[in-house]
Parts: C-alpha cells; sequence; structure tokens
C-alpha cells in the first residue's frame, strides 16, 4: 500500500490515512451568528463520505471581532457547541477524523465593528486601521482561544488548529512586518513569539489532544520572517508539544505569488528536517502520484488537499486508483467503487 494510505497516530489520535481536508473559509454564515448551516453539513460531510483522513474545518473565529467576515463559522460562545457535535457525529461515522482551526482575523477582519492588532497598522490602503491592543485586549483573547478549546473539547473534535499563517492575528505578532510594538510582544523574535506561547500554553490547559499550528513559512517581503525566524519558532513550539505544524505561506502584507505545484512544499522539508518536528504540506497538491512523493521522500508527513478536494469530495478515490491502491467505500458506495 502506498504511503497516502498509511495510517498515522498523533497523541492517540490515528487517522486512516495521510489526506487531509485543508481549512478553507467559505463566508456562509448568513444569519451572521457563526453557526452550522446545511450547506457545512453537506460540504464537509461529503468529504468524510469521500474519506479523506481528517476532515477540518474553516477557520472559526474565537471571538466575533476575531471573523474575517461576518458570515465566518465561530466557536466564541456556547452556543456553537451543539452544530459542531452533530457535524463530527456524522464525520465521525464515516471513519474520518475532524479537526477545527481556532483563529482570530486581527487587522484582516472586514467588519462594521472595530478591529485589533499588535500595532495600529492597515492591512492595505482600502483597508480598516485597526485599534492596537491593550495588554487587557491580549489577555482576553489569550483566554478566548483558550474557550474555544474547551468548546472545541465538547463538540468532541479530535484536533486543534491554531491559525498562525496567512496575516492573521498570531502571524500578525510573530511577523516584523506588522508588529511595531515596543514591550514584551514585540521586537525581538522571542519576545514576537510570545503571544503564540501563552495562546498554547492556554489552550493546553483545556485540551489535551492533538495541536497543530499552521505557519506562513515565507512573507514575500525581504523585511519580512526569515527562514531562520521560522525555524526558530518551530523549535519552541515543539518544546511547548505542538504536534504538527502545518506549511503554508503568504498573506501578511500584499504580494506578488506566484504558484507552481508544490511550491510550499520544499520549505515544509526544511522545517521537518531541521526541526525534527511533524510537518503538512498544502498547495497546488492535485494528484496522488504528487502526494506520495512528498510523503515517500520524507519531505511532510500529511498532504492538505485544499482545491482539489473543492473540485472533487472523492479526490481520496481518485488518488487511491492512481496509485493502484484498493480503497474501502461506504457500505452505500461499494457496488460503484469496486
Amino acid at each position: 500500500m502506498s504511503k497516502l494510505f498509511t495510517p498515522i497516530e498523533f497523541n492517540h489520535v490515528q487517522l486512516k490515512n495521510r489526506i487531509v481536508m485543508s481549512p478553507m473559509c467559505m463566508y456562509s454564515c448568513m444569519k451572521q451568528d457563526g453557526k452550522m448551516t446545511p450547506f457545512h453539513e453537506t460540504h464537509y460531510i461529503s468529504r468524510a463520505v469521500g474519506q479523506a483522513g481528517l476532515v477540518m474545518t474553516e477557520a472559526a473565529a474565537v471571538l466575533p471581532e476575531g471573523r474575517i467576515s461576518h458570515e465566518d463559522l465561530g466557536i466564541w460562545s456556547d452556543e456553537h457547541i451543539e452544530g459542531l457535535n452533530k457535524l463530527n457525529e456524522q464525520i465521525h461515522s464515516y471513519g474520518s477524523k475532524t479537526g477545527i482551526q481556532l483563529a482570530h482575523a486581527g487587522r484582516k477582519a472586514q467588519l462594521d465593528s472595530a478591529i485589533y492588532a499588535p500595532s495600529a497598522l492597515a492591512f492595505n490602503e482600502s483597508s480598516k486601521t485597526p485599534t492596537e491592543m491593550t495588554i487587557t485586549d491580549i489577555k482576553r483573547t489569550i483566554d478566548a482561544f483558550k474557550e474555544a478549546a474547551r468548546r472545541a473539547k465538547k463538540a468532541n473534535f479530535d484536533i486543534i488548529e491554531i491559525h498562525g499563517a496567512h496575516g492573521y492575528l498570531i502571524n500578525q505578532f510573530l511577523s516584523p512586518l506588522t508588529n511595531k510594538r515596543t514591550d514584551e510582544y514585540g521586537g525581538s523574535k522571542e519576545n514576537r513569539y510570545h503571544f503564540l506561547s501563552q495562546v498554547i500554553d492556554a489552550i493546553q490547559t483545556a485540551w489535551d489532544g492533538p495541536l497543530f499550528v499552521r505557519v506562513s513559512t515565507d512573507e514575500y517581503d525581504e523585511h519580512g520572517n526569515t527562514m531562520g525566524d521560522v525555524i526558530y519558532f518551530a523549535e519552541q513550539m515543539k518544546q511547548q508539544g505542538i504536534d504538527l505544524i502545518d506549511c503554508s505561506s503568504g498573506g501578511v502584507v500584499p504580494a506578488s505569488i506566484k504558484p507552481y505545484p508544490g511550491y510550499q512544499v520544499k520549505r515544509c522539508e526544511t522545517i521537518k528536517q531541521n526541526v525534527a518536528i511533524a510537518t503538512g504540506a498544502v498547495g497546488l497538491i492535485t494528484s496522488g502520484l504528487q502526494a506520495e512523493e512528498i510523503l515517500q521522500n520524507d519531505r511532510a508527513d500529511l498532504v492538505f488537499i485544499g482545491r482539489a478536494l473543492l473540485r472533487n469530495p472523492y479526490w481520496p478515490k481518485v488518488a487511491a486508483d492512481e496509485l493502484g491502491d484498493q480503497l474501502d467505500a461506504p457500505k452505500q458506495y461499494e457496488r460503484g467503487w469496486r
């Protein structure tokens, strides 16, 4: 059997294969309450039917002002638990594990209300200027991540991913491009890591399952974090007990990016080899052969599939056929998958 369809375990949670549905915002909470809708149920459950090993939800905001848009999924209230729990029950029934990405948009929130960031710097000329966070704001946000983790546990998620990439709040603290603070949360890379460090510690008081972090491994700006900085952050995360680093890139400042198949995999491999931590590869991974190459060459431990799974919920079946593997079908679909 190919490595893509070999089980893997993180902190006592076993995934049946290495295929992850990458977190992708759907902007579909039309009542603007952050709650699950019938669309979300169809969207996520169908990928479990398609046999992805891990189905991860889109970014779920830990505070209302942490949404990217008013239509984002939320986990800032106990009222969100019931819908998320029902979703997990269905996904689990098809043998897939579930993950939730906990997030705060920071200065990239496109909301009518006030928005917050490490420093009062707008993303671009058309964006709102955020309010610089006070120490009280920071502590409130850290506590919100902890409470979100508590709700994720009650909702029966298997894995939590902290969103520290794409220029959202945690990434804004990590990056010298967006963090101009002069207190304990700004300046040196050690200080810039302080916020994420405290978020991780807080989450771990409410959550004892696998914990992933998504990072932007390249900020596409000569004044942004270097690979050395990212490796330092990864080393700190490993010491704090993070199970896997999900290696994406960009989004911190406006930049011209020319993506190509696997364009983020080399940096993912560099982190894996230098830090000796599990990594997830993401970014224009479209075929089973490509995914298998990444895993067999020890460049990553999981492959996060995004747009290819939007095009085809049954991408795992296509990949299995391509690799000559037998993928077990849901019993309702067996006659079509033989």
